[in-house]
C-alpha cells in the first residue's frame, strides 16, 4: 500500500492514535459516496485483559448513536399513520407515567409535551443520565465509581420526577433545546405501545433485518451473543464493566454495531432508504444548540459545525449524523460527500471523537 493512498493516511492516523495512553482501541470506517474511498481499519485491544485484538469487524457500542435508529423507526411509523409528532405525549403513554415528569417552577407541564418536542430534545426535560439532583450525583457520575444499576422506562421517570427540568416545553418557539436522554426513553415506550412490541424488535423488523444487518443488535447482558462480545469502553486506563447499565440504555444507547455495519445504516439513513426523505427534510428543518458553541441537534440527529474563529485558516466542514459518550461516532458530511463512523471506547472527554473525525477528513485532502 503506498503511503500516499488514502487508505494509507488513515491507517497511519489511526496507529497514531492508539499511542495515546488513555486510548485503548481504534476502528474507523471511511466512505465516499462516489466508492472511490472504502476504508475500515483498526487498533489496539477490544479486550485489553484477554489481548483481543480490535479489528475492522470487532463489534462495539455505539451508544447514543442508538438514538437515530429510535428516530428512523419513529419516522418510519409516521410515514405510515401511527404516531403523530404533534401530539401530545399522552395520546400514547399511561397518564400515570407522564404526570409529574415536567414540574417547572410550580407548574406541571407533562401533559403538554408533544411527541416531537422529545425527539428534537425541546421538551425541556431533565437528563436522567447526567443532571444531578440537588446534593446528589448522576447515573454517569455513579457509573464512573463502578456501579452498574439495571434499570426500565418507570425507573427513568421515578428520576426524572426529583430533578428540576431546565424550561419550559416549546420555549422560544422551540428554539431552546437540552440533550436529554429521558426524549429518548419516553420515543422507546411509545414506539412499543404503538406497535405492541418492544423497542428492540421494531429495530430489528424494521430496520436491521431490511437492510441485512445481521451483526448489529440491541444489547443483552442476559443473552449474549457467542463470539459478539462488545468492545471495552474505558474510563481512562480503567475498564467499565457495565452490563446491566448498557442493556437498560435501550432506545437511547444499547446498540451494538460494526464499522461496516455502521457505514450500511448511516448511508441508508441519509440516502432516504429507510423512509420517505420528505421527513428528512423535516429532521434537518431546524438546528438548535444543545453544546454550546459546536453542536446543534435536529429531529434524533446532530449537526456539528466548527465556528470559524475556532479554525480560522483551516475552515472545517459540518458534519451531520450522531456521537455517543464513548466517543462513538456516525456522520456524514454533505460538503466532502463522505461517510465517517467508528469509536475511540473512551468517556474521559467528549471531544476526542470530534478530533478524530477532523483528522480523517484532512487527512484525505
Amino acid at each position: 500500500m503506498s503511503a500516499t493512498t488514502p487508505e494509507s493516511k488513515l491507517q497511519i492516523l489511526i496507529d497514531k492514535e492508539i499511542r495515546k495512553d488513555v486510548i485503548h482501541s481504534v476502528v474507523l470506517g471511511v466512505q465516499s459516496k462516489d466508492g472511490k474511498i472504502n476504508f475500515s481499519g483498526a487498533a489496539g485491544f477490544a479486550d485489553a485483559e484477554s489481548r483481543i485484538a480490535m479489528t475492522p469487524e470487532s463489534p462495539y457500542f455505539i451508544a447514543s448513536i442508538t438514538k437515530m435508529y429510535t428516530a428512523a423507526v419513529l419516522m418510519k411509523l409516521v410515514e405510515q399513520g401511527q404516531i403523530d409528532l404533534e401530539a401530545p405525549v399522552t395520546a400514547y403513554l399511561p397518564d400515570s407515567l407522564v404526570d409529574g415528569i415536567h414540574v417547572y417552577q410550580g407548574t406541571d407541564y407533562s401533559r403538554q409535551i408533544k411527541v416531537y418536542q422529545l425527539v428534537g430534545q425541546t421538551s425541556g426535560l431533565a437528563d436522567y443520565f447526567e443532571d444531578r439532583p440537588k446534593g446528589g450525583r448522576s447515573l454517569l457520575d455513579n457509573l464512573k465509581d463502578g456501579q452498574d444499576p439495571e434499570y426500565d422506562v418507570h425507573k427513568v421517570i421515578e428520576t426524572v420526577r426529583t430533578l428540576t427540568p431546565h424550561f419550559v416545553p416549546g420555549t422560544n418557539g422551540d428554539s431552546r433545546a437540552h440533550y436529554s436522554d429521558t426524549n429518548f426513553q419516553l420515543l422507546g415506550a411509545i414506539i412499543a405501545a404503538v406497535t405492541g412490541q418492544p423497542v428492540e424488535t421494531a429495530f430489528r423488523t424494521m430496520l436491521l433485518e431490511p437492510l441485512g444487518l445481521e451483526g448489529t443488535y440491541s444489547y443483552d447482558y442476559r443473552n449474549p451473543r457467542p463470539g459478539q462480545q462488545p468492545a471495552a469502553i474505558y474510563n481512562k486506563t480503567q475498564a467499565m464493566h457495565i452490563p446491566r447499565t448498557m442493556t437498560s440504555f435501550g432506545p437511547d444507547g444499547s446498540m451494538v454495531s460494526t464499522a461496516s455495519e455502521s457505514l450500511v445504516f448511516t448511508r441508508a439513513f441519509f440516502d432516504g432508504e429507510l423512509f420517505d426523505p420528505v421527513f428528512l427534510e423535516r429532521m434537518m428543518r431546524r438546528w438548535n444548540t444543545v453544546f454550546f458553541p459546536m453542536v446543534q441537534y435536529g429531529y434524533g440527529i446532530m449537526r456539528f459545525k466548527m465556528p470559524r474563529w475556532m479554525s480560522p485558516f483551516q475552515p472545517q466542514p459540518e458534519l451531520i449524523g450522531h456521537a455517543g459518550s464513548s466517543n462513538s461516532f456516525a456522520f456524514y458530511c454533505p460538503e466532502r460527500e463522505i461517510y465517517i463512523v467508528g469509536t475511540l471506547n473512551q468517556i474521559d472527554a467528549p471531544s476526542r471523537g470530534f478530533t478524530f473525525m477532523y483528522k480523517a477528513l484532512n487527512a484525505l485532502k
